[in-house]
């Protein structure tokens, strides 16, 4: 990457994050650079979810920062976020690295200690403290993310203990982010060492096909693949794998008694795993080919068997007699886009793992796409120049179909015509549905945690593609809960912003029946009488939240069916004349 590219990458970044603090000018830019990472890695796989949340203070003789933290689905993992942001590619200091390494590893045995009650309790920090003290007993891992738009020479660093757990210790510096981002890349490459990580793995390879495919067939050491599970995780299984893993539980019991009664046998028994991968290097030994190095391993079928493998090492379980069969699909970069996902359809095609599990490029979010590229807002007035609102199917798909124009003016055209204020991809349309559809535990849920259970629900995968008016309507949920939201914001609360704005949405939906949602689309606003009426349902929904049942946790309470039922609950009397559906 040369300096020029890098520069532009850094205004580019700058530039979204500032995008993101004009349309919530209470959000620090810290935070919103947090999210910002967090979001594309949460589509990497490196993330299941992430909460920001920001908390630094001084505690004993040393100091606690943390800037966000996700537990992973199956409760072992506890990943915190720390950041450096600002720096603007200038090198982050290994001093000032250390440092944040240390405030988050003093945060993780704050947690441990259960220290919460120091912390105000109705805050974001206190419900983040009490929550990771909850879940200790299950945690076997700490990761600690850094995150900065510095430069580092340190990607990861040695693994070593925080608050009695093995902890590991990784950078996204602003070359990593570059590579993660940039022109539309999902996912950082993963290149595996397998000799370096102590195997020998012999394969027989195949001759090249004619879409310039090789497969490679081989004996996998179990061991190695619950390795490369706890360092990579789910970043390691393709993403519609990820996904049904995700929602469904990832340990099979058969396959667990097997490897903890009869290892020996796990090959006989086990249907194995298929891969793609990127580049493998091979050698021609006496012995025959050894596999040394594989790129961008991807796991699309067979995932389960490679976390049930990754939890029986963490269980203690003795894996050396354990061997996978794994067939690789080697793919040139040009075909890999296309391949991959077929693959992986017809790798999954005989299982559990039904179309519905599969949302990726799916009839119904391409047909949104389709609308949100050919639907042009109403004229609100004679020198209102028209624009559109733009469905992000794949994230950064906005930037880089903004990036194909070549001059500032065509830029700015595509900006006027595409407001970043009126773009919003698949988890912020599955938060609109359901906050209107009265379900806003689901959204408090988290935002990928809602978008699966919307393509589950609704069986997106295998629905038809909308039509117009339900993208008008779309965007008209899109409209009320932005505008609750940012209502919301002002009265400075402080603090469950997010499940405020969900409760509060569900509730004057319940109360009215239903909005004029193509009222709503032709106005593009709220009628006045709503809007004043935000602030005084904000706070009526913000007190039954924060009071949860034993004085519980508020985050997890906004999470449950009772919370929306306490709210529903509450007697607030609509104003007259609004936009009733």
């Amino acid at each position: 990457m040369t300096d020029g590219e890098l520069a532009a990458f850094v205004a580019e970044l700058r530039r979204r994050v500032e995008d993101r603090v004009q349309a919530e000018p209470e959000l620090m830019a810290r935070d919103a650079f947090v999210t910002l990472i967090g979001e594309h890695l949460i589509d990497d796989g490196a993330l299941d979810d992430l909460d920001t949340c920001y908390l630094f203070m001084p505690w004993q003789s040393r100091r606690i920062e943390v800037a966000g933290y996700d537990i992973t689905g199956d409760g072992t993992i506890l990943h915190l976020v720390t950041a450096d942001y600002g720096l603007d590619a200038e090198p982050l200091k290994r001093e000032r690295l250390t440092q944040l390494v240390r405030r988050a590893g003093a945060f993780a045995e704050f947690c441990r200690s259960g220290l919460h009650e120091q912390l105000e309790r109705s805050s974001p920090p206190y419900d983040m403290v009490e929550h990771i003290h909850g879940a200790w007993p299950q945690l076997q891992m700490i990761k600690i993310l850094v995150f900065t738009d510095g430069k580092s020479g340190l990607r990861r660093a040695e693994e070593a203990t925080v608050a009695g757990l093995p902890t590991l210790v990784n950078v996204w510096d602003v070359s990593r982010l570059q590579k993660l981002i940039s022109s539309g890349a999902h996912q950082e490459d993963i290149l595996i060492d397998v000799a370096e990580m102590g195997y020998e793995v012999h394969c027989l390879e195949s001759p090249e096909q004619a879409d310039g495919y090789r497969c490679l067939m081989a004996m996998l050491p179990g061991k190695l693949l619950a390795d490369l599970y706890d360092e990579h995780h789910s970043r390691l299984l393709q993403r519609n794998v990820r996904a049904y893993l995700q929602a469904r539980g990832k340990v099979n019991k058969g396959i667990a008694e097997t490897l903890k009664e009869q290892p020996g046998r796990f090959l006989a028994y086990n249907n194995g795993v298929s891969a793609t991968a990127r580049a493998a290097d091979l050698e021609r030994t006496s012995g025959g080919l050894v596999l040394r190095t594989l790129t961008e391993l991807q796991i699309v079928n067979g995932g389960q068997t490679t976390a049930s493998l990754h939890h029986a090492a963490r269980k203690g379980i003795d894996l050396a007699q354990v061997m996978v069969p794994a067939k690789i699909t080697l793919i040139p970069d040009d075909r890999l886009d296309s391949m991959v996902p077929e693959i992986s359809r017809y790798a999954n095609s005989q299982n559990a793992v039904t179309p519905a599990d599969f949302e990726g490029n799916s009839r119904f979010h391409v047909g949104l796409e389709r609308w949100s590229r050919t639907t042009w807002v109403p004229s609100l007035g004679v020198d209102v120049e028209q624009t559109r609102w733009y469905y992000e199917r794949v994230r950064g798909q906005y930037d880089v179909e903004k990036n194909r124009f070549t001059t500032t003016a065509t830029r700015r055209k595509f900006d006027r015509e595409n407001p970043v204020r009126q773009r919003f991809g698949k988890t912020d349309a599955a938060k609109y549905e359901y906050a209107y559809s009265l379900r806003p535990e689901v959204v408090c849920q988290g935002a990928e945690k809602c978008f699966r259970t919307w393509t589950s629900d609704e069986g997106l995968a295998e629905r038809e593609a909308p039509d117009d008016v339900y993208f008008r309507h779309l965007v008209a949920k899109a409209i009320v809960f932005r505008q609750v939201r940012s209502i919301i914001q002002k009265q400075n609360f402080g603090g469950y912003l997010g499940q405020t704005a969900a409760h509060s949405v569900s509730l004057i939906v319940h109360t009215l029946g239903g909005l004029d949602l193509d009222r709503l689309w032709r106005e593009q606003t709220l009628p006045e009488a709503i809007v004043s009426a935000v602030p005084d349902v904000a706070k009526a929904v913000r007190r039954v939240l924060t009071s949860p049942p034993s004085g519980g946790n508020v985050t997890e309470w906004a999470k449950k069916t009772a919370c929306w039922d306490r709210v529903r609950a509450i007697g607030w009397a609509p104003p007259a004349n609004v936009l009733v559906g």
